[in-house]
């Protein structure tokens, strides 16, 4: 390796020493700072990236799924994925987010064993490869924590070898009252080790053991993983959890200055290796912290926009869009080189949390109690339980709603009707139309419903939306003729749905692809539409396109009149969905329930 880029020294050692801060560690920072280098193989030839460049466009659109979500006998799942990625996505999806791929213990791959292996029962690197090859690869990088049944933590049982070091332990008597954290169950785990009882910290469950990362040597383990994944082909990074990264006493535990330096290092070596490579941080958190992690367009490249999914499905099951409206205003535009990470479902379930201070209690109890109707299920959070006098009801709150996107809209408040499909389309054309990247998790774009059975079976509410699809089944299914037999299967799937959303939701991004004003970072104002009307516009950068997005939101039929949105007289516009002319400034359009119009002009 030549020598390093001193400038890059530079600023790796600025970022450890705010890392670092309150450590013992300054006078080691340069040598750690170099192997960091060292490990990222980034010497003075290394690529220097360009201030404030979008790695991405119109055409952008990332599936979100599971390695094992579609299955086909006598071959390996990940061939399996690709074979449908290349056979039935037409073009329509250019990155795939493979949810962990690697050995894990439990929570669906988010306890991991072995960073460095691809779980056997899914495939190997060069089936990881084969789809890097032809799709942008997303890859979770499960920094907060791993498997109990790791070797590091084994090694660390026995104060030995690799991993002896590398968790975080803390006293039980110390105050902990204050750590925010999505679970209800302890947080310290009781472990035996030949120097005595040691109580590890878990923010998600006993099996997922949390890393210490005011160790240097877990730093810059991940620095070698991340060096690994960029090898074999990952060009997204999820940084899963990164929110609960850096621990303290007394405090929170969560959104910590350290938290968010970690992610400038990364950001700053990552991007320094690899030009094309994207940073997405997963943080389930208030929307104002959430936001946090653009930093100044110096940590991540995008964040998930995570108050989406709850306040896009309150707006369709109550027809009221004022609470999506007044967020909507509320977003700053993201700078270029930055942008938002949409989606309204994935293999979680639909957060609480971001909505936190935009809607009342009422209303989430109202939007959790119509999820309830329609088959979901609810995962709770624990307090702060200071109060000795608090009941095990007090002591938790809602966390999440599990339930399938196509189940969670197949009605409104008032309950069960007939337009779940049409308010399923809608919720989609929203997102697709809105600044940023959309990602789509693969059981929204095939309308799977509820897994009662694989839920019942894994005993955790999450597996609700978790189903694994026989590909043969689900081939037969999207073929299928309007006439003929309805495919079954030991499954909650059995009716013509599927093929018609698939359909749809592919018809949708084609024409997205087509649309400069649809660019992630073209300008985006919100339209004033009253409650039943959900609209915004957006302009192309260079200001030749605009496309101005209006959905009602409601069962019933809404009028729009056309003055409304000061369409510009000396163009002609028409609908991008219907292909209809809107050819006079006076005409009221009718909108059927749940329609959704993308009004542009002809350049």
């Amino acid at each position: 390796m030549n020598s390093v880029d001193s400038a890059l020294l530079q600023q790796t050692v600025h970022l450890l020493e705010m890392i670092y801060h309150d450590t013992e560690l300054k006078s080691n920072l340069t040598d750690i700072a170099l192997q960091a280098l060292i490990e990222m193989r980034l010497d003075e030839q290394c690529h220097t990236p360009a201030l404030h460049k979008s790695l991405w466009d119109q055409t952008s659109t990332i599936m979100i799924t599971y390695g094992d979500s579609l299955l086909s006998a006598g071959e390996k799942p990940l061939v399996t994925l690709k074979h449908f990625l290349d056979e039935q996505c037409d073009g329509i999806i250019n990155a795939v987010h493979i949810l962990p791929f690697f050995p894990y213990s439990s929570d669906d791959g988010f306890a991991v064993m072995d960073f460095s292996s691809v779980n056997e029962a899914l495939g190997d690197w060069d089936d990881i490869q084969n789809i890097a090859n032809n799709y942008q690869l997303m890859s979770d990088l499960v920094i907060n924590h791993c498997s109990s049944r790791s070797v590091w933590f084994q090694n660390f049982i026995k104060a030995e070898g690799p991993g002896h070091d590398y968790f975080y332990t803390e006293e039980p008597d110390a105050d902990l009252s204050a750590v925010v954290r999505p679970r209800t169950s302890p947080l310290l785990r009781k472990t035996e080790t030949p120097f005595g009882t040691q109580h590890v910290w878990c923010t998600f469950s006993h099996d997922q053991v949390d890393f210490d990362f005011r160790n240097p040597q877990v730093l810059l383990q991940f620095i070698k993983i991340v060096r690994h994944y960029l090898d074999m082909g990952v060009r997204v990074f999820r940084l899963d959890a990164i929110a609960f990264l850096w621990k303290k006493s007394g405090s929170s535990s969560i959104n910590l200055e350290e938290t968010h330096n970690v992610v400038r290092l990364f950001r700053l070596l990552i991007e320094h290796a690899q030009a094309d490579a994207i940073i997405i941080t997963e943080t389930n958190i208030p929307n104002r912290e959430n936001l946090s992690y653009f930093g100044n367009a110096n940590e991540a490249h995008c964040v998930y926009n995570f108050a989406l999914p709850p306040l896009l499905v309150n707006t369709l099951i109550s027809g009221n869009c004022h609470h999506l409206k007044s967020w909507l205003m509320s977003m700053p535009q993201a700078q270029q080189g930055t942008t938002y990470f949409n989606f309204i479902a994935s293999h979680d379930g639909i957060g609480l949390r971001p909505v936190e201070g935009l809607l009342d209690e009422e209303e989430i109890q109202a939007l959790v109690n119509t999820m309830q109707n329609f088959g979901g299920r609810i995962s709770w959070r624990a307090l702060d339980k200071k109060a000795d006098s608090k009941s095990e009801e007090d002591a938790r709150k809602p966390y999440e709603i599990n339930i399938s996107l196509y189940d969670a809209l197949q009605g409104t408040t008032k309950g069960k009707d007939e337009l779940g499909l049409a308010r399923f389309i809608c919720a989609h054309a929203i997102m697709f139309g809105l600044e940023g990247i959309p990602g789509i998790y693969v059981h929204s774009l095939l309308a799977t419903q509820n897994d009662y059975n694989r839920m019942e079976n894994t005993g955790h509410n999450r597996s609700i939306n978790r189903h694994q699809w026989n590909y043969d089944t689900l081939q037969n299914l999207l073929s299928q003729e309007d006439e003929g037999d309805v495919f079954k299967e030991n499954a909650p799937n059995n009716s013509r749905h599927h093929k018609q959303v698939f359909s749809e939701l592919k018809h949708l991004l084609k024409i997205r692809q087509q649309q400069q004003a649809f660019h992630p970072n073209a300008a985006q104002f919100t339209l004033h539409l009253g409650d039943k009307l959900f609209g915004y516009w957006r302009q192309s950068d260079d200001k030749k396109q605009s496309i101005f997005c209006i959905s009602n939101i409601s069962p019933d039929t809404q009028l729009l009149a056309a003055s409304d949105i000061n369409l510009d007289t000396t163009y002609d516009w028409f609908d991008l969905l219907s292909k209809k002319e809107v050819d006079h400034i006076d005409v009221q359009i009718g909108l059927a329930p749940y329609q959704t119009l993308w009004i542009t002009n002809k350049v």
